[in-house]
């Protein structure tokens, strides 16, 4: 490609496809895609988005053709790969300055320099760092702060490779530029606070991104084996303190604010990531860290200064060192490790009772009361509220949730100095409290609160029976609407107790007035099993007397939350509702509204019935079949909620029939709406293939990939991933059947993974789909390879190759324990070879190898042996509680498909060790040997630790 000419036909269409007319952006889009494989087109990028006097849209995406195109054809093994020589000149025109004006675009250049880096940084480009490190000391700002940005995105790019030798190389590397990092954070920091305290704020923004770039920078160099790591977190503790008080001089207002708390909250960070991963080695911080969170969370040093994000942090920090097992000496005190007596030795001095009570005092009287904020939640939207109350996994990034998680760690770890504490909190609050007094009623919901969370601690300590009969109980007949609080607050404590201790003859008494406050819509309502049949009989027979259309819809909305409630105990009670419903959907004809809390309720009624429900199919199919038919009106009401009966109705199926399957011609029409429901159509086509993969597959699998043909062409990442795991559930569910039906998308895939789809959780199903199509049916893999080595005028083996690097260097991409061991069954079912091509790749395969065995591991205790956590060896029907769901008929198909799945039926362990000795055997053991001594020694010294006992 000629530079000059090129550069304006390139310029032109960048320029078009930056275009909002699609007329103009499809050609110009495609002809940008025909010139990636083109030689010099990424030099012309490169000189377009290095021209700050063009716009900054084309720039802009110049850039994100080069990046793409840095994944797609940089590696030396990438079919179209670019010259060695177009990528030396690219390297040198890359860092040649650093003065980009554009905030975006200089970190999208300072991205793509470091995905260069990571491929090629030290050995193809050792100037980068040099050049790096000159370039941070310029007095030019912009310069500066270019650089700077790329020296975090190099440095944090090339800390995240995986592989031992690269892991060595980066360590050679940090040692060598440590100390310059350290002083340059130091120097930065200190100018920034100088400007601060000058009030020059304008001054101190610039100074404090230079700040938080050079502290990533650091941390990103930074190991628990480094040479002066401890003084680095000393020095973090040193900074907290200044920033906080930075935050006096800040307003929340200010330009800084924002980023001054990115800041603090990037330096509790670091304590946190180092406590959770290198407990012992944290131990010498102990009680510092501790005296740091206290003061600022429970003492008036905070005032002022903290922040909610910040307040978490801390409430984590003390989470972490209260109950952290490496902490805690072994219940036989000399079998105890020295490190867990020291830290206890720690804890125990710190958490005085002066201490412990107030935490605990001020952890319920200030974190638990309720504020004003969540007070008018309630009010305005009841049920928002209640999700944000309970928080679910959020305690690590909530105020509430945190509180109450420490709270209880806490509480557990020293009732016998909590428990008198809470107990006078409690006895100060007896009686009635004033309605125009919000402050008690506050403080009273809040103690409350605690004696609930700590119920199974206090078990010895309340009498909790008299307490219900002497004060509960009146506090639940008080009608006054601001004691709806306390109301709301009574029930949800007496529902924690109940399971802990609660006398069976006081529970009808607790019923009755359960009964009497169902007519409060403020409060949530539970244990109506005793009087199940009375509640529900009368509500049948009020559905089957009241003829407004909006009243039948109320009753129906009470009859499913019933059933919701109660599950599978409502079986008894449900034939008349069965024969009545029918009858019901045929004179609601007219009234859609009415048809949708129908199939509300026929969806709760299928989920109560399990398997049972198939003797509702008469009725039930033919609801489904109008409901999610596109090409009658109805659909536009039913439709979300037929899908959701349609989907709970095969999850609950007991075997496939000729109706249940012949309702899926309804499906590739509403595949081409790509409309909001499209997940839960994907759901339906993964319960099919779990209920009958091979009836389904023969009589829709063509027509289904014709859909997801057209459905890849547009659609979201998450789109695109739900696609894939369907395709990756039918090759679980057959192997077979599922690589020959959906043969068209697999080269999609096979593609993806060479050309490195940047994606991560697309990246990890492409892996996972290969790794099924690799393992499982190897012959299509083959000729998978075959097709697509011809396709891009490649070797076989060039391109087996090119698969394996990529794999070795995604790993991280699969977060999923059942991919991460998939991927090594796969790499390790390549061996024995003697194909050069493997061999040359079984360092990366040894290296997987090893990361999933990590993965799935448990050492015994007993006889120090490793066994895999994921084997199956046969089916179980779980023993549920009287509060656990059954699992429904798709929850025992998984399961049973589980027990034939290589991932839970073959011992990665014993797997690896047939495979090398296999190798051994084909090789010899002195070429057995030489391919091991390529093996970092570290990892072989774990593999032999796993493989101890073959």
């Amino acid at each position: 490609m000629d530079m000059d000419s090129a550069s304006s036909v390139v310029l032109q269409a960048l320029t078009q496809a930056t275009s909002q007319d699609t007329a103009v952006l499809k050609p110009a889009e495609e002809q940008l895609r025909q010139w990636e494989t083109q030689p010099g087109f990424y030099s012309v990028l490169l000189s377009i988005f290095n021209n700050h006097m063009l716009d900054v849209n084309v720039r802009w995406l110049a850039v994100l053709y080069f990046k793409n195109g840095i994944d797609r054809y940089w590696r030396r093994v990438a079919p179209h790969a670019l010259s060695e020589e177009e990528k030396t000149l690219l390297r040198a025109g890359l860092i040649t300055n650093f003065n980009e004006p554009v905030n975006q675009i200089a970190t999208q250049i300072a991205v793509l320099i470091a995905k260069v880096a990571r491929l090629d940084c030290p050995r193809q480009w050792p100037e980068l760092i040099p050049i790096l490190l000159e370039s941070v000391k310029s007095q030019d700002g912009l310069q500066q702060h270019r650089a700077l940005l790329t020296f975090y995105h190099v440095t944090k790019t090339l800390a995240s490779k995986r592989l031992a030798q690269d892991r060595r190389l980066f360590q050679d590397l940090a040692s060598g530029i440590y100390s310059f990092a350290c002083s340059l954070w130091s120097h930065h920091t200190d100018c920034f606070l100088q400007q601060i305290y000058a009030r020059d704020e304008a001054a101190a923004l610039g100074l404090l991104e230079r700040t938080l770039l050079s502290l990533k920078v650091l941390i990103s160099l930074n190991h628990p084996s480094s040479l002066g790591f401890q003084g680095f977190l000393n020095a973090v503790f040193e900074r907290l303190k200044q920033f906080l008080e930075c935050c006096r001089q800040v307003g929340s207002d200010s330009p800084c604010r924002e980023k001054l708390e990115k800041t603090i909250i990037l330096f509790t960070k670091v304590l946190l990531d180092f406590l959770e991963h290198h407990p012992c080695a944290f131990i010498p911080l102990i009680h510092r860290s501790l005296e740091f969170a206290v003061s600022y969370v429970f003492t008036p040093a905070g005032e002022g200064v903290t922040f909610e994000r910040f307040i978490v942090q801390c409430m984590n920090l003390i989470k972490m060192i209260v109950k952290n097992d490496a902490y805690k000496p072994a219940k036989n005190i000399d079998d105890s490790k020295p490190e867990s007596l020291e830290a206890h030795k720690i804890k125990t001095a710190f958490f005085t009772y002066s201490t412990l009570t107030e935490i605990g005092r001020r952890l319920v009287s200030h974190y638990f009361l309720l504020t004003e904020e969540e007070l008018t939640m309630w009010e305005e939207d009841p049920e928002s509220f209640a999700v944000e109350e309970t928080g679910g996994d959020s305690w690590k990034y909530s105020l509430r949730p945190c509180t109450e998680v420490l709270f209880l760690d806490i509480f557990h770890n020293y009732s016998q100095t909590l428990t008198p504490v809470l107990l006078d909190m409690v006895q100060n609050l007896q009686g009635p409290t004033n309605v125009e007094d919000p402050v008690q009623l506050l403080m009273k919901d809040a103690v409350y609160n605690a004696v609930g969370l700590a119920a199974y601690e206090l078990f010895d300590n309340v009498d909790f029976d008299q307490w219900f009969k002497n004060q509960l109980l009146g506090e639940l007949q008080v009608s006054h609407h601001r004691y709806k609080l306390i109301r709301r607050r009574v029930i949800w404590l007496i529902g924690q107790w109940i399971s802990v201790k609660f006398k069976s003859d006081l529970r009808p008494v607790l019923y009755e007035i359960i009964l009497s406050l169902m007519q409060d819509p403020d409060l949530v309502v539970r244990h109506l099993q005793t009087y199940l049949e009375s509640i529900f009989g009368l509500l049948f027979q009020l559905l089957q007397q009241v003829t407004e259309c909006d009243t039948k819809m109320q009753v129906l909305h009470v009859i499913s939350c019933v059933i919701e409630r109660v599950s599978i105990q409502i079986r008894p009670y449900v034939g008349c509702l069965v024969q009545y419903l029918p009858l019901l959907w045929k004179q609601s004809e007219e009234h859609n509204m009415l048809r949708c809390a129908i199939l509300t309720t026929l969806i709760h009624l299928v989920q109560g019935l399990g398997a049972e429900s198939k003797n509702l199919y008469p009725f039930l199919l033919p609801v489904i079949q109008l409901s999610t038919d596109v090409s009658q009106p109805p659909h536009v009401y039913l439709l979300e909620d037929g899908l959701e009966l349609w989907l709970v109705t095969l999850e609950n199926s007991p075997a496939i029939t000729p109706e249940l399957l012949r309702i899926f011609q309804n499906m590739s029409a509403l595949l081409e709406l790509s409309s909001e429901n499209l997940r839960t159509c994907f759901q339906i086509v993964n319960a099919y293939l779990y209920l009958s993969a091979t009836d389904f597959l023969q009589n829709y699998a063509e027509s289904l990939c014709r859909s997801f043909c057209d459905l890849l062409k547009d659609i979201t990442n998450e789109g695109q991933v739900q696609v894939l795991k369907v395709v990756e559930i039918a090759l679980k569910v057959s192997p077979v059947l599922g690589a020959h039906m959906f043969q068209p998308l697999l080269p999609a895939v096979f593609r993806g993974i060479v050309d490195g789809e940047r994606y991560p959780v697309v990246m990890s199903t492409y892996l996972g789909i290969m790794g099924r199509v690799l393992l499982q049916n190897s012959t299509f893999f083959s000729s998978l390879l075959t097709q697509m080595a011809s396709e891009c005028n490649q070797e076989m083996d060039q391109l087996l190759g090119s698969v394996i690097e990529m794999w070795v260097d995604r790993m991280d991409n699969i977060t999923q324990p059942e991919r991460r061991k998939l991927s090594a069954l796969a790499l390790l079912s390549l061996l024995p070879s003697d194909n050069s091509v493997i061999q040359d790749k079984f360092c990366g395969i040894i290296n997987i190898c090893v990361e999933a065995l990590h993965d799935v591991m448990t050492e015994d205790p007993d006889t120090g042996t490793y066994k895999d956590c994921m084997l199956m060896s046969h089916f179980e029907e779980p023993k549920l509680s009287d509060d656990e769901e059954p699992p429904t008929e798709q929850d025992k198909r998984k399961k049973l498909l589980a027990l034939e799945d290589p991932v839970h039926a073959v011992s990665l362990h014993q797997f690896v060790y047939e495979k090398l000795k296999a190798q051994q055997t084909l090789m010899g053991d002195p070429g057995f040997g030489a391919l091991m001594e390529l093996v970092d020694t570290e990892l072989v010294r774990q593999l032999r630790e796993f493989l101890q006992g073959f």
